[in-house]
């Protein structure tokens, strides 16, 4: 019995010179697969999404009143936020033309088994604050209220217009 290795050889070599720059493509996204992802520190786990997480205005005031708290002169704080609107999602969608040149947009969905279907959230949009009342011992004085109303607003990203300080009486 004869074998023809050399001749498979061969054939084998003008494939891979034929198709060279194919495997190195290939080869390279594997090897970008492969690589962690970019800004987590190795060995953590990054923090899971929960599925229809939502904003909790009463956490984020608790929040911000045990921080304010903190700043000198402030004494113990309570902290009213309004919000306007509530948190909405934004979706996927698909947008098809139409042959008269009109389109038609989509929103995308997943078929999540047992016929049930669900949509494609891009992003969730946390609501935006409308207004902040801070009530505190030392509302009184022009410092103190200057520094609670400097760090609302960096906080809540709403104008010194819209963050009211008041002192507890």
């Amino acid at each position: 019995m004869k074998w023809k290795w050399p001749e498979a050889a061969r054939r084998w070599k003008g494939a891979l010179r034929k198709y060279q720059y194919v495997l190195l493509v290939m080869a390279a996204g594997v090897v970008l697969l492969l690589l962690p992802a970019g800004g987590q520190d190795r060995g953590e786990e990054p923090p899971a999404r929960e599925e229809g997480a939502v904003f909790d205005l009463d956490a984020f005031e608790r929040k911000l009143e045990r921080t304010l708290s903190q700043v000198e002169g402030a004494g113990e704080t309570q902290v009213i936020l309004t919000l306007d609107g509530g948190s909405r999602q934004v979706l996927a969608r698909n947008q098809e033309r139409e042959g008269d040149g009109g389109t038609s947009n989509t929103v995308v969905t997943v078929g999540k088994g047992s016929g049930a279907q669900e949509v494609v959230p891009l992003q969730t949009v946390a609501p935006q604050f409308r207004g902040a009342l801070v009530v505190c011992p030392g509302g009184g004085d022009p410092q103190v209220r200057l520094r609670m109303i400097e760090a609302v607003s960096a906080l809540t990203g709403l104008g010194s217009d819209r963050i009211s300080v008041c002192q507890r009486g």
